[in-house]
């Protein structure tokens, strides 16, 4: 009898543990979209790398700005379809804090994007870009699964390699599509794993940090 009162307040718990963290992660995020962002970052080497295309780095500056803004409208338009129609967020804009948290980062970015390319220094925006993402990815660890830890921290290497890698070429869209597309596929998963419920998540990586 004992044993049975011991083993139905372990399921209690583990009940209430479960709720707790379903509450607390932030689901908004669409993985189907972050992957439509990486298959537009897969394709644009395809169009920017043709014979037609201009070689000048507004061209390419401009196909890059077309990918983001897609991207960009993309993600952001199924957060906020998550937050007035899921019935687990109840319209509470503190559920939104992690799109917060991530802006100091795109910030910067654009900050630093207006400023290299007054200075004319194209080609390093590819590496700035992909470290700047990855710390976007890392800003939510307390909300997000902790599988974006090594997500942010392959960005971070790719674009210090971008960095100093000799001879890169903004004109050369192949760094730029390769490491986005890999990296937002497999971000897609990740955030399509974290929209489950937590007891249904397989194993410990798709659950919050």
């Amino acid at each position: 009898m004992i044993a049975m009162h011991i083993h139905h307040a372990l399921a209690q718990v583990h009940e209430l543990k479960m709720r707790v963290i379903n509450a607390q992660r932030f689901t908004g995020y669409s993985g189907r979209c972050r992957i439509i962002g990486g298959t537009l970052a897969l394709l644009a080497p395809f169009v920017l790398g043709a014979p037609w295309y201009p070689r000048t780095p507004m061209a390419h500056l401009a196909g890059w700005g077309l990918v983001l803004a897609v991207s960009v409208v993309a993600n952001y338009a199924a957060v906020l379809h998550w937050f007035l129609f899921s019935p687990e967020v109840h319209r509470d804009m503190r559920r939104l804090m992690p799109t917060v948290y991530a802006l100091p980062s795109l910030a910067v970015g654009g900050i630093l994007t207006v400023a290299l390319i007054r200075l004319g220094a194209y080609d390093t925006l590819f590496g700035t870009w992909m470290c700047l993402f990855g710390l976007t990815n890392l800003s939510s660890r307390q909300v997000l699964p902790r599988a974006l830890w090594p997500l942010g921290l392959f960005y971070i290497g790719c674009g210090t390699i971008c960095l100093f890698w000799p001879g890169l070429s903004f004109t050369n869209p192949w760094p730029m599509g390769a490491v986005f597309g890999v990296g937002e596929w497999i971000g897609g998963f990740i955030f399509h794993y974290n929209r489950m419920p937590s007891t249904s998540l397989p194993g410990g990586l798709f659950q919050r940090t």
